[in-house]
């Protein structure tokens, strides 16, 4: 276990996942300062950590996922961060945030708004239950919807992400609505949604840890790549695995007919 304060997030490993909960549902699960450290450093420890090949993201009750920042006592302070270092620095919340290469999936149990959307949009995977919404309010409160709309905008039809961006909290995207247009993966009733997260979390934990972290990688960094640029970009990681133990025991454990011994990294 590694608590934060009042055990505002739940962190447990078992089976090699990694189950993350926001776990503030009298606060809508909102993120304060002090989360966001427990962030940064938690990711340092799952990428680290040999044992963890997937993490699992969700929220605490059946209400809220993650209303994005805490703005109780924002005012006092002047702001929500210092904005003095890159999104690793100031932010922190997400694998990509941190450039680490493990798979996470997220299970949308409730409401997902402004910064809780970070982890919708930054997971490789995204199941969502029937009673979830998505929204963001940025431009409500006089804020920019700069970083977690950029991700909106990978996942979404541009005109669905805008809408989201500029209309605010005036439009909410159901879970429904949400599904049809690609930004959710898996949708679930309430009642099997995180049995549903487990058991994908469970199946990526069976497969190559490094053919798995290679694979993401070329996926995720062909969004930033020309077609040709991405495909020998990919060829490169595929021949970088020719070279570590997993890609032999795989074909062994084939031909032998029985569950093969990964090397973790």
């Amino acid at each position: 276990m590694n608590p934060t304060p009042a055990d505002d997030v739940l962190f447990e490993v078992a089976d090699h996942i990694a189950y993350i909960t926001l776990n503030r549902p009298a606060h809508a699960n909102a993120l304060t300062p002090a989360i966001l450290t427990w962030f940064q450093k938690t990711w340092r420890r799952i990428a680290d950590d040999p044992d963890i090949r997937c993490v699992l993201i969700t929220g605490a009750g059946d209400r809220h996922f993650c209303t994005g920042a805490d703005l109780t006592g924002v005012n006092e302070r002047g702001g929500i961060g210092v904005g003095l270092g890159r999104v690793s620095e100031d932010i922190g919340l997400t694998s990509r945030h941190n450039g680490v290469w493990k798979p996470t999936v997220c299970a949308v149990n409730g409401l997902a708004v402004g910064a809780g959307l970070h982890f919708v949009v930054d997971a490789d995977i995204i199941v969502a239950s029937t009673n979830a919404w998505f929204l963001d309010s940025h431009v409500n409160v006089g804020m920019v919807g700069g970083v977690e709309n950029v991700g909106l905008a990978k996942r979404l039809p541009l005109g669905a992400a805008l809408r989201m961006t500029l209309q605010g909290r005036n439009y909410r995207l159901s879970a429904q609505r949400a599904y049809q247009l690609g930004l959710v993966d898996e949708l679930t009733v309430p009642e099997e949604l995180f049995a549903t997260a487990k058991q994908i979390a469970h199946d990526i934990t069976l497969n190559s840890p490094h053919a798995v972290s290679l694979s993401q990688q070329a996926i995720w960094s062909s969004l930033e790549m020309p077609y040709s640029q991405a495909i020998e970009y990919g060829f490169g990681l595929v021949k970088n695995h020719w070279h570590h133990p997993d890609f032999t025991e795989g074909f062994r454990a084939f031909a032998e007919k029985r569950e093969p011994n990964w090397k973790s990294d």
